[in-house]
């Protein structure tokens, strides 16, 4: 076989590959529907409640889960921590499964408070509630063995967005009825056929397992576990500074799907790797945690930029809340994003979404609000 034959046969490859995709782009819906989110009765919503509220202590402890390498979702893992801490209603610990830093994705790395039999020599008895964040691996085991300890000691197993997954990998979800976050819903219940996929909710209870929608559902699940901790007035005080007004299970299911415009703006994004992106963002001391971790988070999913953290002096910046930030840089470089002041998170949610649109267009700003099966007005 000639060379020329060689080169003619790659390119023949590389059109049917191409034709191909293409057919299968155009067999996806051109956009979705707007649905408004049906109502959740109130007798679900009491039974949701009673699932959170902690059987045996007044001041429960709650664990966080991640794995050290990078893996573990950045807003699954910070905001529910920093929700609950500024609520102080609860001891609230961020868990590592090994020594060393929690390298986070898309971005962020965090110093743990524990590793966790550090916690489990601390706490023979378990944790109350154990918040388990999207992993990139289902089925790391440490994370399923602990998991299914903490279950048998009689903690609340809260699978946030993708975490979910693990929370079915270990056994968990069983016959249960339960949610995820809609990307990975396919592949959430090949983990777990006997699983019962509850549509329309952002907020699923069974027995002493919770589950929730994508990424930004753990602001309300945080909200909805201090209500049934501490009680409304309490909650509605932490809603207040986080911007939030509501808080419920509400969720309009077909509103988050996979697109023409989803699959074609990601994939033209990836394309254009030579106009790619690297933004700094300063953390200081008393840094709002959920903001950082909100911002971050969202800049990285363009598709077209990337996230890193700097300081001027500071190898270790400790949040507004105590979670112990390592920033990428020490110094000033180029390319700082403006910090976003003194608004509560979920305006810096939506302000940070419409810069993203600002300097990438409408597109990227939506794939990136659909990642974060954020349901915005």
């Amino acid at each position: 076989m000639t060379k020329s034959m060689v080169l003619k046969g790659v390119a023949t490859l590389l059109i049917l590959g191409l034709i191909g995709f293409a057919g299968w782009i155009y067999t996806l819906p051109s956009a979705v529907a707007s649905p408004e989110a049906p109502p959740v009765p109130r007798e679900e919503v009491e039974a949701l409640l009673s699932a959170l509220t902690p059987k045996n202590t007044d001041r429960p402890t709650i664990a966080v889960i991640g794995i050290n390498d990078d893996a573990t979702e950045t807003t699954d893992y910070l905001m529910p921590t920093g929700i609950l801490r500024r609520a102080d209603v609860a001891d609230v610990v961020l868990l590592s499964t090994a020594k060393g830093p929690v390298q986070l994705y898309p971005a962020l790395k965090v110093e743990p408070d524990a590793t966790i039999a550090e916690f489990d020599a601390g706490n023979p008895g378990g944790a109350d509630f154990v918040i388990v964040p999207a992993m990139s691996r289902d089925d790391h085991p440490a994370v399923m063995a602990w998991l299914q300890s903490q279950a048998q000691k009689g903690a609340t197993i809260i699978g946030v967005c993708a975490g979910a997954k693990v929370v079915a990998a270990a056994g968990l979800l069983k016959d249960h009825r339960a949610t995820t976050h809609w990307w990975y819903l396919s592949k959430f219940l090949k983990i777990d056929p006997s699983i019962d996929y509850v549509r329309d909710r952002r907020i699923v209870a069974d027995d002493r397992v919770v589950t929730t929608t994508g990424i930004s559902a753990s602001m309300p699940v945080a909200l909805m576990l201090i209500e049934a901790i501490a009680g409304r007035a309490k909650a509605e005080k932490v809603a207040q500074g986080l911007g939030v007004e509501h808080w419920g299970a509400e969720h309009a299911s077909d509103a988050f799907r996979l697109t023409r415009g989803f699959a074609t703006t990601v994939l033209g994004n990836v394309m254009a790797f030579w106009r790619r992106d690297t933004w700094q963002i300063e953390v200081e001391q008393g840094v709002d945690e959920v903001s950082l971790a909100l911002v971050t988070d969202a800049w990285s999913r363009t598709y077209r930029s990337g996230v890193q953290t700097f300081n001027p002096s500071e190898t270790m910046i400790e949040t507004a809340n105590g979670i112990r930030i390592l920033p990428d840089i020490t110094g000033t470089p180029d390319g700082k994003l403006e910090s976003w002041g003194n608004l509560p998170p979920a305006d810096v949610l939506d302000e940070t979404l419409a810069k993203i649109g600002q300097v990438y267009g409408e597109r990227t700003e939506t794939i990136v609000a659909m990642q974060l099966e954020y349901p915005r007005q």
